[in-house]
């Protein structure tokens, strides 16, 4: 897969909202229209600066199909000025886009061995282009499960895709939630606790995590105890990033620059850092 980008990296590409979902409550998606520059290719972990004009500049995880680039999307988490500026936009106003910056998740790695997908929260937008490349090419896989959760009910992701994904017979899908009222009828508790229930071989499983850190900690520990060896566990970091190139020193992580070197990373690479607050 060929992946462009705008020729100079530091300057943002103007483009216009084709269409704005809102997903949960604080979340919301956009569908940038890409017709003429003829699509935006992107490899699935891979991630944009988005600049809503005048407020500054966030790097936001690309959540579309990297088999349809000539779909752009990103789902966004209102928590900040720029996140929030960018919540008031709508469609036909205009987004500057850097990008696609990052390393990806390893799939060709990942083809002819049972697949583990581990989302908490909006880490599931990272990890859809995963699924559905994945999904697209089922036959490269052995067993494919998505184990996924979040606070309550309500602030489940893509549910009508995480529907159609559940009915299919060649995919495992669970969810969870940490709390739920009488009426929700699934899986309570901490997503690491539908790991040993999943049906996958550790032996030749190989596993990709995104959520908050220390979920992912507990997660990889889980899946180390099961048998998963550590070099076939992948997460993704969320640190400050503020240029996409690794020169401003904002996203450090120990040796390496999240924006440059991940945000996708090994984590037998990088699981003594994470015990660290600031590296």
């Amino acid at each position: 897969m060929t992946v462009s980008s705008a020729p100079d990296p530091m300057l943002p590409e103007p483009l216009r909202i084709a269409r704005a979902k809102r997903e949960t409550h604080g979340v919301f998606t956009f569908e940038l229209d890409v017709s003429a520059r003829g699509g935006f290719p992107f490899l699935p972990g891979q991630f944009n600066m988005l600049y809503p004009f005048g407020a500054g500049e966030s790097a936001i995880s690309i959540s579309s199909d990297p088999h349809q680039p000539d779909r752009l999307e990103h789902t966004i988490r209102a928590v900040g000025a720029v996140t929030r500026a960018l919540e008031r936009l709508g469609r036909g106003d205009v987004v500057g886009v850097r990008g696609p910056f990052g390393s990806a998740w390893p799939i060709r790695e990942a083809e002819g061995r049972d697949l583990v997908v581990i989302a908490g929260g909006i880490g599931l937008a990272p990890l859809r282009p995963v699924v559905y490349h994945a999904l697209r090419r089922r036959e490269a896989f052995g067993k494919v499960a998505l184990l996924y959760g979040t606070r309550t009910p309500d602030d489940i992701l893509y549910r009508k895709e995480i529907e159609r994904w559940r009915g299919r017979l060649d995919v495992e899908v669970e969810i969870t939630v940490d709390t739920a009222g009488s009426d929700w009828r699934g899986n309570t508790g901490v997503v690491t606790k539908l790991i040993s229930r999943a049906a996958f071989d550790p032996r030749r499983a190989l596993a990709m995590i995104c959520g908050p850190e220390i979920m992912m900690r507990f997660c990889a520990r889980e899946l180390e105890r099961l048998g998963v060896s550590l070099d076939r566990i992948w997460i993704t970091m969320e640190r400050n990033m503020r240029c996409g190139t690794g020169l401003c020193g904002h996203c450090q992580f120990g040796p390496s620059f999240v924006c440059k070197d991940g945000p996708v990373y090994r984590y037998d690479r990088v699981q003594d850092l994470l015990l660290v607050r600031e590296v």
